[in-house]
């Protein structure tokens, strides 16, 4: 990928050698990295190394009359103003130039600070514009205009205010295997951005677990990204997260998939741990007791802080375990802890942020056999 701004756009913080090189190279350091709890095969997702981000936030920057788009500085000192980006989704690329032009021709750029996009890869995009200043009916008026021309769901935000036009969410389609899910994402809220990286992460993660069976636990669900495609493989999967708008879209996310097998929970790992165990009760699961599930298998997908001690001691209690990691450090610090009762039996590396130094790590464990 060529990009007039590598060097200078904080986006992208590696740019040197090309996509397949930097990829090489970052994967090689976690594959040495790991190889005191895994020396087998590691596969390896690429990303698409253009036009791959399906969700972008960029600052707006006001310049003697002018309006354009900017982004920090990779040195941090300061935003640089760019024209275009080549990582994001095409349908953000197709309305970017065109949608602040219309803004600017509208004259409802004051005080207008940054943009948001969020897309899908069918052409569905949700653009929100943040602002400091409130919105008047005015600004509702002309921005519904904006809003049609151009075919895209805007909405408002200011402080302590949010105004939907239309509507705040896109319906995502991901292919797996043989099958169509699809999927509400809700503007501000947390979805994978790398769509087609996200479709093989899904797909590897389902393949882990075949002839299993049983019932699944999944702790951070979020919106169901694994948890519909999941459901297919179990008798029932119970999922607990606990985000509230997470958990209303996750259940939307099942009805549109025709799925019945799934049992939302809004609790956090900890606190579903106490519900399990009996130790202490929860109002809003109405008195449900989790017992009768056949729970041999947990699915975990955790933020960049990953477990810890307590919930790495109740992984434990697990027959298999699968583990979504988005930062390698306290993956390791995870695994110190896990792999004294459980084995590591497949890895994979997901490059769902291409020019940057990170990378997704999948790990299937199952318990040790005792001689």
């Amino acid at each position: 990928m060529q990009c007039e701004y590598f060097g200078v756009c904080g986006s992208c913080r590696v740019y040197e050698s090309g996509y397949d090189e930097q990829l090489r190279d970052k994967s090689d350091g976690i594959i040495e990295k790991f190889a005191p709890y895994y020396k087998g095969n590691i596969e390896i997702f690429a990303s698409q190394p253009q036009r791959y981000r399906y969700r972008a936030e960029f600052k707006v920057y006001h310049d003697e009359g002018t309006v354009s788009y900017a982004m920090s500085k990779m040195d941090k000192q300061g935003s640089v103003k760019i024209n275009s980006c080549s990582i994001v989704s095409q349908p953000i690329a197709n309305i970017m130039t065109s949608l602040l032009e219309a803004i600017c021709e509208a004259k409802i750029e004051h005080k207008l600070f940054g943009i948001d996009f969020l897309s899908t890869q069918d052409g569905e995009v949700v653009a929100s514009l943040l602002y400091h200043r409130a919105l008047d009916e005015q600004w509702q008026a002309l921005a519904k205009s904006i809003a049609s021309k151009l075919g895209v769901h805007i909405i408002g935000r200011s402080r302590k205010q949010k105004l939907i036009l239309s509507q705040d969410y896109v319906t995502e389609r991901l292919k797996i295997g043989d099958r169509d899910y699809r999927y509400v994402h809700i503007e501000n809220s947390f979805t994978q951005p790398n769509a087609n990286v996200n479709e093989k992460m899904i797909q590897w993660s389902l393949a882990q677990f075949d002839d299993i069976g049983g019932d699944l636990l999944e702790l951070y669900c979020g919106a169901g990204n694994f948890t519909i495609p999941f459901a297919s493989k179990f008798d029932r999967v119970l999922a607990t997260e606990i985000s509230k708008p997470s958990i209303a879209a996750a259940k939307r996310n099942m009805q549109l998939n025709d799925m019945d097998n799934i049992h939302f929970v809004r609790l956090s790992a900890e606190d579903f741990t106490q519900a399990l165990d009996q130790t202490r009760v929860y109002k809003r699961i109405n008195g449900e007791n989790f017992s009768d599930y056949e729970l041999k298998t947990l699915f975990v997908d955790p933020p960049r802080s990953g477990l810890g001690d307590q919930p790495c001691a109740f992984a434990q209690r697990f027959d298999h375990l699968l583990y979504i990691s988005c930062n390698p450090e306290t993956l390791l610090r995870d695994l110190e802890i896990l792999c004294t009762t459980h084995k590591v039996q497949a890895m994979a590396l997901f490059d769902q942020f291409p020019y940057t130094h990170h990378l997704e790590i999948g790990v299937k464990l199952t318990r040790k056999v005792l001689s």
